[in-house]
């Protein structure tokens, strides 16, 4: 009999494993559920979407076609109530039991809210669907004023929509600087600077104590905890994500800040798996657990998990140096590894838009930020992936063209 694979999750996660399923397992049913009412799209490029530059075209990756020509059974608008691993099958609000050999946890997040009075009022966005950012769009094209709450990685999304939607905008950040858990205040001020020349005035040790709204109930303002007001008639937050595991309550799968996965993708119940954003997996090049959001993290996971899914026993473990760019400014930003739980760090300012901050844990490269000049990703990654120890040579790690070959001389000695 044929193999029966169940994805919970349309995401690059979620549709890699199931691309993946379908090249080893030609036979398999295979069938992926979705809350959401469209087919996979590129998320990464929704924000270019949002600030005006690009048309919804370029967006979508796969269409209903691109299921059907490989014979998935795709169900868009299905909400998963539980899963049932005894019985091993899925249950769906319309009343299905979907059975299944196989079953992959692929759902990601939701927005969190921000805990404070007003924060569900009209003109307040969350920005992570396509649907977010077609709201967000339209908005931010009529608004004047606005504020944005959430010094990270989605939050710059959201401060550059504003600048380049002409919205008048003020950032409002909890710490001295954006991003301060991976940037020293040397390299978060190129990044201010860069928000600056977008029209966009970032406000540091600050945030939101509530948000004011008129008799309609669309946001007017916002007041800060020091009891400063920004007028707002665009809110955009992006705090950080609430995994969707509601529906996996009884399952018996292991949590902890994520669902807790081996190297590969395996969680703790037999014939189930997870991948993308909620996981909580195991780093073999960390050699400890860890989590990452990226989209090439994603991808990587899902593939991983079709490929042990489809096989007898687990084949190929999960092996990744993840990146993440930024392209709103004039100079370019990127991230790699994992940039905020080093137990050292070192770091140089090269002019005024170049900037390079490198982690390491137990003398070896584990992550990093590169403002500027992005040459350097190539030998910091591969140094991250071969384990490299570069215990007493980090200076070699600061020289603007990083040479591999100093760093084995060094060794050698």
């Amino acid at each position: 009999m044929s193999q029966s694979y169940v994805i919970i999750g349309d995401g690059i996660s979620g549709s890699s494993a199931a691309e993946t399923l379908r090249e080893k397992d030609p036979d398999a049913d295979i069938t992926i559920v979705s809350d959401e009412g469209e087919p996979l799209y590129n998320r990464i490029l929704i924000k270019e979407f949002a600030k005006g530059k690009l048309p919804e075209a370029p967006i979508s990756i796969h269409d209903e076609d691109w299921y059907a020509d490989r014979d998935i059974q795709l169900r868009l608008n299905t909400h998963v109530l539980r899963i049932d691993p005894d019985d091993h099958v899925v249950r769906t609000h319309e009343g299905d039991d979907i059975p299944y050999d196989k079953l992959l946890v692929a759902t990601g997040g939701t927005p969190t809210q921000l805990p404070v009075p007003n924060s569900d009022a009209e003109g307040i966005h969350h920005f992570w669907t396509f649907q977010d950012a077609r709201k967000i769009r339209e908005h931010a094209e009529e608004a004047d004023t606005g504020v944005v709450v959430g010094a990270g990685l989605l939050g710059i999304d959201l401060a550059a929509i504003s600048g380049a939607q002409d919205v008048d905008a003020h950032y409002l950040m909890r710490g001295n600087r954006w991003w301060r858990y991976a940037l020293s205040l040397d390299g978060a001020e190129i990044i201010h600077e860069g928000l600056r020349e977008k029209g966009v005035t970032p406000v540091f040790n600050s945030g939101v104590d509530h948000f004011e709204v008129d008799d309609e109930g669309h946001v007017t303002g916002a007041v800060d905890p020091n009891g400063e007001h920004y007028d707002a008639d665009f809110v955009g937050i992006a705090i950080g994500l609430d995994f969707n595991t509601e529906y996996l309550r009884g399952a018996g799968l292991e949590q902890d800040e994520g669902i807790v996965v081996d190297e590969y993708m395996q969680t703790n119940v037999d014939d189930i798996y997870a991948s993308g954003d909620l996981t909580r997996f195991y780093d073999t090049i960390l050699g400890e657990y860890a989590q990452n959001g990226s989209w090439g993290s994603a991808k990587e996971q899902g593939k991983v998990a079709g490929t042990n899914m489809a096989a007898d026993a687990e084949s190929e473990a999960f092996r990744w140096v993840s990146s993440y760019s930024i392209t709103h400014f004039d100079f370019p930003f990127l991230s790699f590894g994992h940039p905020t739980i080093g137990d050292e760090y070192v770091e140089r300012k090269y002019s005024d838009t170049e900037w390079r901050r490198i982690a390491l844990k137990d003398g070896k490269v584990i992550g990093g930020v590169l403002i500027g000049d992005l040459a350097p990703q190539t030998r910091l990654k591969k140094l991250m992936r071969e384990e490299t120890s570069v215990e007493g040579q980090t200076d070699v790690l600061l020289e603007e063209e990083i040479d591999l070959d100093d760093l084995a001389v060094s060794q050698e000695q």
